[in-house]
């Protein structure tokens, strides 16, 4: 199972060499990846994970020195269930280059803050109608009825958008750059610019672009 941590880049657009068809891309820049953990099902913890380790960052906690030891000090830890945890080793370095164009893979990724929003831009409320003695056609509306005598929770209304975490399933790999440690994504991929991005694999593989022909209509004249 193929994983990684990096940071988005930005997006554009690629042009594929066959078809000439322009698929716009997400290219993500991952970072050194270093194994810190490795989780098995017959140790104490009971499930098949690897813990990486990216970054570097100046002070960390007594607890977490005490974690990495002699790795260092990295500034993101992040965890990836894979099946086949037994092939990793402390200390080991990840590389992307087992990623191949075609791969399908899930995007992982914090939203865009959108700062305060009302219910239509947050929850796509249609509002009021503009006549008939409304004054206020972009308001919420009723938020309850006597009982329970307050709001219930989860109630859709105004407030903080974005700023959550996101995930974007069958995203397809276009373009794999070991030399750079660039991986080009097709579609959009969560998160703002430089925003950090957990990239897995679903073990699947299709064709990048598929060339479908379209037959004419004889019409009798």
């Amino acid at each position: 199972m193929n994983f990684l941590v990096g940071h988005k880049i930005n997006m554009t657009q690629y042009f594929d060499k066959a078809t000439g068809e322009v698929i716009p891309v997400t290219v993500v820049k991952a970072g050194s990846m270093v194994v810190t953990q490795v989780k098995a099902t017959s140790s104490k913890d009971k499930y098949s994970a690897v813990q990486i380790g990216i970054g570097k960052k100046k002070k960390v906690s007594k607890p977490l020195q005490g974690h990495l030891k002699d790795l260092g000090t990295f500034s993101v830890l992040s965890e990836f269930r894979v099946n086949d945890a037994e092939k990793y080793q402390r200390g080991q370095k990840v590389e992307i280059s087992g990623f191949v164009p075609g791969e399908i893979v899930d995007a992982i990724g914090v939203s865009k803050g959108r700062g305060f929003a009302g219910a239509m831009k947050r929850h796509g409320f249609h509002g009021f109608p503009m006549s008939h003695g409304h004054n206020k056609p972009r308001s919420v509306g009723s938020i309850g009825q006597r009982f329970p005598q307050h709001v219930r929770k989860g109630m859709r209304m105004a407030g903080h958008m974005g700023v959550q975490q996101v995930t974007v399933k069958n995203l397809q790999v276009v373009e794999v750059d070991a030399k750079r440690n660039l991986i080009t994504i097709k579609g959009a991929v969560p998160g703002h610019r430089n925003g950090m991005v957990k990239i897995i694999s679903t073990g699947k593989i299709k064709p990048l672009v598929t060339v479908v022909e379209v037959k004419e209509d004889k019409k009798k004249k």
